[in-house]
């Protein structure tokens, strides 16, 4: 992603209030069970498939930016479908794709002058969305109140928190060679039908010095 498709995103979107305010997890016993139990209970109360309408904020450089957001997600095939609005109700783009391509069916026409923008916004949806669960190759350290699982992934490796009286999944961290990376946390789980859903998101891109946030207004599955 390169900072120009950043700041051409930033400036179509119109002025925000800046970042939502989520409460953090609070600390609490681990429920009962080996680590792996833990993240098969976690795994179990994932919808496989779902429809998510959210406003998102845009951070960057000093500025706050808002849009709206409709997601159709589909865990179990790695595909999604996206269309962001501005505030005022005009159609930025849409979107599909899956794990490895993305298919742009509209985009404003300037913003094909400025780089691949469909890679971005796919990169952060499969960032947010895909691989919520650790390997079982993955290794794990426990304290009272988290678990932390760590994976090799691409040239880095990926690490998984777990937390509170229902072991949900509160961060998902990317290191490279240089540290920290990408951070994705979830805020505010609600149970709906059985399944758990962050009522919270942010991710924090520390190499492209940019910050998302995603709170859910509309759910369904």
């Amino acid at each position: 992603m390169k900072n120009s498709i950043l700041l051409l995103i930033l400036t179509f979107l119109a002025n925000g209030c800046g970042a939502v305010p989520f409460h953090e997890t609070e600390p609490a016993p681990l429920p009962p069970g080996e680590p792996r139990s833990v993240v098969e209970r976690f795994e179990a109360a994932l919808p496989a498939s779902f429809q998510l309408l959210s406003t998102v904020v845009f951070e960057y450089n000093w500025r706050t930016f808002s849009g709206i957001g409709y997601l159709d997600i589909n865990t179990a095939d790695k595909a999604f479908k996206v269309v962001c609005l501005n505030p005022m109700g005009v159609k930025l783009f849409e979107l599909s794709g899956d794990r490895n391509s993305v298919a742009t069916h509209y985009t404003i026409a300037d913003f094909t002058r400025y780089g691949d923008v469909a890679a971005a916004v796919a990169g952060d949806i499969r960032r947010i969305y895909f691989d919520l669960v650790p390997a079982r190759e993955a290794t794990v350290r426990k304290s009272a109140c988290r678990l932390k699982f760590r994976q090799p992934s691409g040239a880095g490796h990926l690490e998984y928190v777990f937390a509170g009286p229902r072991g949900d999944l509160i961060e998902k961290n990317y290191y490279d060679e240089s540290g920290l990376a990408w951070r994705v946390a979830y805020y505010e789980y609600l149970e709906q039908n059985g399944k758990r859903v962050p009522q919270g998101i942010v991710l924090l891109h520390y190499d492209y010095r940019y910050r998302l946030t995603v709170r859910q207004k509309e759910f369904h599955f």
